[in-house]
């Protein structure tokens, strides 16, 4: 699931560090399930048309209560652990929020197979963001 969160158009200059997805990741508490062995901590992405090369994008993911007590089944989410996760990038000059996009549009992209390739009982919920850390 990719939905989005797009901020007014930014005025230009200066370094800046974008969230480009946000979401959460979620699995069973029981289940021996290391996201390392799934997910890069860094991704590839194309540098936006007109700029500098832009260091890669950064994968992160924390252990956070979960963001909501049942799933849209009904089932409780205190029986899975919970991960909120964020794709970063640090630009050396904040491109457009259509830049952006095609940023986040990529990191998707990228991450998809990733997902698709996590033990099955493993959840994710993600959307593009775009708003400055």
């Amino acid at each position: 699931m990719l939905c989005g969160v797009s901020p007014t158009e930014p005025q230009a200059g200066g370094r800046a560090a974008i969230r480009l997805l946000q979401g959460y990741i979620w699995h069973a508490q029981d289940g021996d399930i290391d996201l390392e062995h799934f997910l890069p901590r860094e991704l590839d992405l194309p540098s936006p048309p007109g700029l500098a090369e832009q260091e890669s994008a950064h994968v992160l993911w924390d252990t956070v209560n979960p963001p909501f007590a049942f799933f849209e089944n009904g089932d409780p989410t205190a029986s899975q652990v919970f991960y909120q996760f964020t794709v970063l990038r640090v630009y050396d000059e904040r491109p457009s929020n259509a830049e952006l996009h095609e940023d986040a549009s990529a990191a998707s992209q990228s991450l998809g197979p990733l997902l698709d390739g996590t033990p099955e009982g493993v959840g994710w919920q993600l959307w593009e963001d775009l708003r400055e850390l």
